[in-house]
């Protein structure tokens, strides 16, 4: 009994025989627009192998020095020095975000514009286990790419670093200060252990639940007490009975960060916190409200108060992937050899969470995922920080800042792909306000 037991990794394994099922028969739906002249994408692609060796070293370099949400100083000053050394101006620091970069090619008015994100945070203790060095380098190359034919482009590119994906929401930070403002789309794609056109992402928001009790002996006078750690308890359970109610593909994730220092006193404080998390935005407002019944419930079974604190960082609204835009970035990927999947093979029970959700409720975009290890290497682990500084990341990166780069420019310069793109954002809702969503 000195050690945990091994967790089974047979229902791992179902997911894995499932997807391997369907992927033998899964076709991506191939786009009918024709997109941008071949002779333009041809450059644009050799574009992508002159600046090939800078890439992987970005891949590495970023690996070598990991830095935390809203910490990544050196990253981001990297990143500005790569394109100060290819000739671009870029600024730091821009959109309320001390470690955000952008950069320019093409005049505000010289037709529609494309952003190009790039994140470059890391984890702690583990590193980039997420592999966002891959996402730094394929977007810059992307860009690079985009602006050796500069001259050539039917619009405008905006390449944007923005920092603090992992905990946090670096991008609704920078949304909230304008930078999506002159933005008509938005494209990053993300290192993962499948080729994916698209897959679920779920909308995430943080609650703190902070219980106010009376301290009391707990043994001379414990009737005098009001247990705000019985509260956090209640609540706690309360959550766990939840689950069996709420909808497969939400997720309620929670701990006890305090309870009261000694067992001779009755606690007068708990807090509880937690994440939520779930497919839809309007699915995300219903899990809220019913988390902040369980906590008002809890209160008053045990004649403690209860302050509710939301969104310590501003929450996350799923993705709303583009299918027009998705349909050009697997005709770029086909170009490399890869054959991303399309959504529905992979299972969704594998959902994470994205700041980039609350980019696509504002404009059109995609976050397609680029295969770099092994299908059972999971995202946030020792093995999968490994694979972010392999060959096979590196390659990523490349084939990555081709498909962006292509998106982007099929993007610019077909006008009946742009009218489809925004015609489907519209039909699926058009722009929110993200901010005032869960006032």
């Amino acid at each position: 009994m000195s050690r945990p037991s091994e967790p089974d990794h047979a229902y791992l394994q179902s997911i894995d025989d499932r997807t391997r099922r369907l992927r033998a028969d899964a076709a991506p739906t191939p786009s009918t627009f024709t997109g941008a002249p071949e002779d333009l994408c041809r450059d644009v692609e050799r574009g992508v192998d002159r600046v090939a060796d800078r890439l992987r070293h970005v891949v590495q370099h970023l690996h070598a020095h990991p830095e935390t949400a809203f910490r990544e100083h050196h990253s981001a000053m990297f990143l500005h020095q790569e394109l100060s050394r290819h000739g671009h101006e870029a600024w730091l620091g821009v959109h309320g975000v001390e470690t955000s970069v952008r950069a320019e090619i093409g005049a505000a008015d010289s037709g529609p514009t494309i952003a190009i994100l790039a994140e470059y945070d890391a984890l702690p203790e583990i590193g980039h286990a997420c592999g966002h060095n891959v996402i730094a380098a394929a977007g810059l190359g992307a860009f690079l790419a985009l602006a050796s034919v500069a001259g050539r482009l039917p619009g405008r590119v905006v390449f944007l670093g923005t920092p603090a994906e992992e905990g946090h929401s670096g991008k609704e930070v920078m949304a909230r200060n304008g930078a999506f403002d002159d933005v008509d789309a938005a494209i990053m794609v993300h290192p993962y252990g499948y080729d994916l056109a698209d897959q679920v992402w779920l909308g995430r928001r943080l609650l703190t639940m902070t219980f106010t009790g009376v301290e009391a002996h707990a043994s001379a006078q414990p009737f005098m007490g009001r247990n705000a750690l019985d509260a956090a308890n209640l609540a706690y359970q309360g959550i766990g009975l939840l689950r069996q109610q709420l909808p497969p593909s939400d997720r309620v994730h929670t701990n006890i960060t305090e309870g009261g220092e000694s067992p001779n006193v009755i606690p007068g404080r708990a807090v509880l916190k937690l994440y939520a998390r779930s497919q839809q935005p309007a699915t995300l407002r219903d899990l809220s409200a019913r988390l902040e019944d369980v906590a008002r419930g809890a209160a008053l079974m045990t004649g403690t108060g209860v302050e509710l604190q939301w969104d310590e960082h501003p929450p996350s609204l799923p993705i709303r992937t583009n299918a027009a835009l998705t349909g050009r970035w697997v005709a770029a990927q086909q170009r490399r050899g890869r054959s991303p999947l399309p959504l529905g093979v992979v299972s969704d029970t594998l959902a994470a969470s994205t700041d980039f959700g609350n980019v696509s409720y504002r404009v059109p975009g995609i976050h397609p995922l680029i295969r770099i290890a092994e299908p059972a290497t999971a995202l946030h682990t020792r093995g999968f920080a490994e694979a972010a500084r392999s060959e096979a990341a590196e390659q990523g990166a490349l084939d990555g800042a081709v498909g962006l780069a292509l998106t982007a420019l099929d993007y610019l310069s077909d006008p009946s792909l742009r009218a489809a793109v925004h015609e489907e954002f519209e039909a699926q809702g058009g722009a929110i306000d993200v901010p005032a969503y869960f006032a």
